[in-house]
């Protein structure tokens, strides 16, 4: 026993040293950075904070930063082609489009590299023919003006309508159509006051189209 445990902290030991010595050779390499290597460095920083800076302002010029409504099938190619990432939800006013608007007002606000918008599928007859949009509510990913994927329903969301906004930024990730480091930008959120499931809520409002 005392064998075992003697080599787990030889490991640890090794561990801790190979640490030791990869944070030495950083501190060593910065601390042979002459002052011309610390002023291209600043520079480009600084060039990168601008390029960012520019690309935010042309966002929030364009609607991103905000979740908002389409009112024309004419609008929304003017809106994908405008934007390099867009996430369109096609709606009815039932509650399970309701819950997803609570999720995606939170997002849009988050993500402000993406156009979050939304139009109602059921004035909007040739995009969800073209599109074919059956099921409500559907989410449209739309990348350089071409519709990659699609989330339709929950069913990708534990087929619930308690799902979290974090589980929806990550599916939302895996399509790629927002940055996302694998740290959620927003904090746990659960529906609050309705836990019911989408087959629950049929009583209310269906999910589906006609």
């Amino acid at each position: 026993m005392e064998n075992v445990q003697q080599i787990l902290e030889n490991q640890v030991l090794t561990v801790a040293k190979a640490m030791e010595d990869k944070i030495d050779d950083e501190i060593a390499a910065l601390d042979r950075l002459e002052s011309d290597d610390i002023e291209v460095l600043r520079e480009k920083r600084i060039k990168q904070m601008k390029k960012m800076a520019e690309k935010r302002s042309r966002w929030i010029s364009l609607g991103h930063g905000d979740y908002s409504e389409i009112p024309s099938e004419k609008e929304f190619f003017s809106v994908v082609k405008a934007s390099d990432r867009v996430v369109c939800h096609f709606y009815r006013e039932n509650w399970p489009c309701k819950v997803m608007d609570k999720h995606l007002s939170v997002l849009a606000k988050q993500h402000i590299e993406t156009r979050f918008v939304k139009i109602q599928a059921e004035k909007s007859p040739f995009l969800a023919e073209k599109l074919k949009i059956v099921v409500l509510p559907t989410l449209a990913v739309i990348k350089n003006a071409k519709v990659e994927n699609y989330m339709v329903g929950f069913d990708e969301l534990g087929g619930r309508d308690d799902f979290s906004t974090e589980e929806l930024e990550e599916r939302l990730a895996k399509y790629q159509a927002i940055i996302f480091d694998g740290e959620s930008s927003v904090k746990p959120s659960r529906t609050q006051g309705h836990t019911r499931s989408v087959r629950q809520s049929e009583t209310h409002d269906s999910s589906d189209s006609d």
